[in-house]
């Protein structure tokens, strides 16, 4: 396969578009799948029975062709020769404990674990090493295991047991799963394909991009958003480890090697929500979260464009002198004394007044203007940050939003020239309706 990364965001590209066909709203949880397949961190699926989580597992795999696929549905009653394979007879007759592992979980790419936390702890000591290593320890032998990525899946949330925390710290990316929702998915159903999927990737492509990740920086910006985020959710006493914190940063770096940069963006942590909870019922408040950071980073990214905070001190600093110079204008109006020294102040404050007001205003309006052009393709826009976003209205309001600031900023500039001037600013009309 070849590893060039536009060769390899139109295969991602033409990979989802044929799971979505067969996988109906799903078309995020498929995108995150992506980004963890090629990140390889592993990924957990909440939610209830016949939700297609093993299926799509399974389709994911099929389109890296690869064999060495495993999977099993765990109970409590599950022994570890069913997961890791039998001990050999043969080495235990010569006082070695060592399993026959070919054709079991230490031998496979990719794997489905279904009722995860059912494990038993003999089973549970043997799975931490292999998702967060990738070793297994057979007998006194270290050995390193070809997982490339792993799905689990469980109906419920384990209840409190350290073995079981430590485990789920293991999953990086967790997903509630759903019954589908919307009429026209159950009109299309009954008319899945059933093609067999065509083989799109090869594990040179992960080893590929996992290489080239770490050759990505993360700007001290997002550094500091990353350490924010930490400092509110722990107010709100959300903790993560260390581990947890840490590969969310590399999966940033997945995304932004998947967009063909060597640098993070904001846009490269959009799927950052799905990895911060540990109970689905906090997911939304930790996404509200975690979307006042993204939207303040956004604002930061989007300032040589529209420059916001610029326009916003214009407009304040002179919001605080709109009273003064008012009452001066209208004094000067019915003839009031006033003293040589304040009249000279007042009018060199004027003058600088409706020189700022005047330029600040133009600029806007033509940003304003080049930004509404821009809004007309705002989801290629978008797209071309990002191309694995799904839900792209979402943040197309962002953009309409940072506008409709935008606007309320020329409103007021337009306010404070008309309060002290009492006339419009030449050369500022625009139209609000659009």
């Amino acid at each position: 396969m070849n590893a060039n990364p536009t060769t390899l965001q139109g295969n991602i590209e033409r990979a989802i578009q044929l799971l979505e066909q067969r996988f109906l709203e799903r078309g995020e949880l498929i995108r995150l799948l992506f980004l963890g397949i090629m990140g390889g961190e592993n990924a957990l699926l909440i939610g209830p029975p016949g939700t297609a989580k093993s299926q799509l597992a399974r389709a994911l795999s099929q389109m890296f062709g690869t064999e060495h696929w495993f999977e099993y549905l765990l109970t409590r009653f599950t022994t570890p020769d069913e997961i890791f394979g039998p001990v050999s007879l043969t080495q235990l007759k010569q006082d070695q404990y060592v399993r026959k592992t070919e054709g079991y979980l230490p031998t496979a790419e990719f794997a489905f674990l279904d009722e995860i936390f059912k494990a038993n702890s003999a089973i549970l000591n043997s799975l931490l090493s292999i998702l967060n290593e990738r070793v297994f320890f057979n007998g006194r032998e270290k050995e390193a295991v070809p997982l490339f990525f792993l799905i689990a899946a469980s109906n419920e949330l384990p209840d409190e047991n350290e073995q079981l925390a430590a485990l789920y710290d293991r999953f990086l990316i967790r997903y509630q799963v759903t019954y589908l929702k919307h009429a026209s998915s159950y009109e299309s159903m009954f008319q899945l394909p059933t093609e067999p999927l065509p083989v799109l990737f090869s594990p040179e492509d992960l080893k590929h991009v996992q290489q080239r990740t770490v050759q990505v920086t993360i700007p001290e910006a997002l550094i500091y958003l990353l350490y924010r985020l930490k400092q509110d959710m722990e107010e709100k006493e959300y903790d993560l480890s260390d581990r947890r914190w840490r590969k969310i940063g590399s999966i940033w770096k997945t995304s932004a090697v998947l967009n063909g940069r060597e640098t993070v963006s904001i846009w490269d942590t959009v799927y950052t929500p799905h990895m911060l909870w540990d109970d689905p019922e906090d997911g939304a408040i930790l996404h509200e979260l975690f979307d006042r950071h993204f939207t303040e980073a956004l604002k930061a990214e989007v300032r040589n464009e529209l420059p916001l905070d610029r326009y916003e001190q214009v407009t304040q600093r002179w919001i605080e002198q709109e009273s003064e110079l008012h009452a001066f204008q209208f004094k000067k109006e019915v003839g009031a004394k006033l003293g040589q020294e304040a009249t000279e102040r007042y009018r060199s404050m004027l003058e600088q007044c409706r020189a700022e007001v005047e330029e600040a205003a133009r600029a806007l309006r033509t940003q304003l203007q080049q930004w509404q052009q821009a809004e007309q393709d705002i989801t290629g826009y978008i797209l071309g940050k990002n191309f694995l976003i799904h839900n792209l209205q979402k943040y197309a309001v962002k953009y309409s939003h940072l506008r409709i600031e935008g606007e309320r900023l020329l409103q007021m500039l337009q306010g404070i020239y008309r309060t002290i001037f009492d006339r419009e600013i030449p050369g500022v009309e625009y139209d609000y309706t659009l």
